[in-house]
């Protein structure tokens, strides 16, 4: 069964100016241009009925676009680093939509993520790293600033059965819109097969 997730897609002209940031650290496996993400909550495995559930119910978010920028690089384990990642400069309106989302995945009994949301777009997963090479990384491009972008819409996302990783699919896509504007409930159901719409 697929694992499931819900994130923001890059645009192509920022997932290029993230892509001239690869190479220079050893040890690193560089992440595919094509699956740069930001992922907002991870969902895991899903039976069919709780994943028509959480589409119906992602469907009812209600937010207005906004805009975002990445801005600087930091790594994942301090003494043991596993991974670099763009940071996101601050966004209230980027939160706002990731509890929206969270508090709809607990309406349907899903497991919390126990860990705390921070907002990145992983570069680069790192097997056995010197500190000292991150850091040096780091150094280098640490000063990275992508343009300012408009979120349009979040997706639900499948990886690999059971395991995940790439690539990536695109489930469904939800429009983010002012709540007054208003919209019907998302009526189809939900399939796994690649580009369902």
């Amino acid at each position: 069964m697929p694992r499931l997730f819900t994130a923001l897609e890059i645009p192509q002209d920022v997932a290029l100016s993230l892509s001239l940031l690869r190479g220079g650290l050893p040890a690193a496996r560089w992440i595919d241009p094509e699956n740069y993400h930001l992922t907002l909550r991870f969902i895991g495995d899903v039976e069919a009925r709780i994943a028509d559930e959480l589409v119906a119910g992602l469907d009812r978010i209600e937010r207005s676009g906004f805009q975002l920028t990445l801005r600087g690089l930091a790594a994942f384990g301090n003494r043991k680093p596993h991974a670099v990642y763009a940071e996101v400069a601050p966004s209230p309106e980027l939160h706002a939509l990731q509890a929206d989302i969270d508090r709809a995945c607990k309406r349907l009994g899903l497991d919390s993520d126990q860990r705390k949301f921070v907002p990145h777009v992983t570069l680069a997963r790192l097997r056995q790293a010197k500190p000292a090479d991150v850091a040096h990384y780091l150094a280098l491009r640490g000063g990275f600033q992508s343009r300012s972008f408009e979120v349009k819409r979040f997706g639900l996302f499948s990886a690999k059965d059971s395991v995940g990783g790439g690539p990536y699919l695109l489930e469904e896509a939800f429009d983010l819109h002012a709540p007054e504007a208003g919209r019907p409930v998302h009526e189809e159901a939900f399939a796994y097969a690649p580009n369902y719409r």
